[in-house]
């Protein structure tokens, strides 16, 4: 007997109509989109409010604080743009009028490209600050670590005018319903090209960014390890397990980044093929666990936050067993 069995005949074999377990998978689907959101909107909202807490304590938030608190709010509001896209497009077509989608896609560029670049910006900042490099180029950036960071995100912006340029030509020529002739559609394909493009670059170069942070801190970590075995100190020492958070934080990134990536092509690739529900379904809940599951890594890996996390634990459970 032949061991390819196509959906088709298993969901004949237990007499589930496919149309049943379509309408399951969308189910399936929106629950995790749901939950991804409401702990990716907790996890995010909780690192704003323990920073915010301890800038009103001290007046002064450092560095990486400051780019971990505007990384959440970025992700908040990218957190809101998917899950709208996602209602309207899947549950409520009419709403997603021209207007609506240039709105949305605008403030998901803008949401997307301050989520990559901060975290980005995250990962340099932790280079500079964990690895040990005697060339004398990377000391003189890691004296001006804060500075560099600064010069990054601000240099991501002129990558951020250049894709929110594509974005406005590309609408201006969807509105200009000027007979829409083969001239017209042959410049609103390139149109998407380019918008193709300029996504793939604005994803690219901080994901390259990131990756060589990343390359970077193990060789750092790997030098610091043969200095420790060569004194006789063994490998458990406070500068391993920098590094070692640091990495962990980079890497988790760098994976779920690569995932959202997907999802994002296979989404855009739809908009010239056969529109599939469960498809976008799934890009959804792929695209919407990046923002949500790295946020909740980034807290596990800070010491303030994880500490303001397990103290939270600790005084929700007080407050249940008082409750019974």
């Amino acid at each position: 007997m032949s061991s390819n069995i196509t959906f088709g005949t298993l969901f004949s074999r237990l007499d589930i109509p496919p149309e049943v377990m379509i309408s399951l998978l969308q189910k399936l689907f929106s629950l995790l989109i749901v939950t991804e959101f409401v702990l990716g909107n907790v996890a995010n909202g909780f690192i704003v409010l323990v920073n915010c807490i301890d800038l009103v304590k001290r007046h002064r938030i450092s560095c990486a604080d400051g780019i971990l608190t505007a990384l959440a709010v970025s992700r908040i509001g990218l957190l809101w743009v998917i899950i709208f896209y996602w209602y309207a497009i899947l549950f409520n077509p009419a709403l997603y009028s021209l207007r609506v989608q240039t709105i949305i896609g605008i403030t998901w560029v803008i949401s997307n490209h301050f989520s990559l670049w901060l975290v980005t910006s995250l990962s340099i900042f932790y280079l500079l600050k964990i690895a040990n490099f005697s060339s004398l180029l990377f000391l003189q950036l890691k004296w001006r670590a804060e500075r560099v960071v600064l010069m990054v995100l601000w240099g991501s912006l002129f990558i951020l005018v250049c894709h929110l340029t594509v974005i406005i030509i590309s609408v201006k020529m969807q509105m200009n319903d000027y007979g829409r002739n083969i001239t017209w559609k042959n410049n609103l394909e390139i149109m998407h090209h380019l918008n193709m493009t300029a996504l793939t670059l604005t994803n690219i170069i901080p994901f390259t960014m990131s990756l060589t942070a990343f390359l970077l801190l193990i060789f750092s970590l790997w030098k610091h390890l043969k200095r420790m075995q060569l004194s006789g100190k063994g490998t458990q020492d406070p500068s391993t397990e920098v590094h070692v958070r640091a990495m962990q934080t980079v890497i988790s990134f760098l994976l779920l980044f690569v995932i959202y990536f997907l999802a994002q092509i296979i989404q855009i690739w739809t908009f010239i093929t056969p529109k599939n529900d469960s498809v976008l379904m799934l890009c959804e809940v792929l695209r919407i666990l990046h923002p949500s599951a790295h946020s909740l890594i980034l807290i596990w890996g800070n010491k303030t936050l994880r500490q303001a996390f397990l103290s939270f634990l600790w005084q929700l459970k007080c407050w249940l067993k008082k409750k019974k």
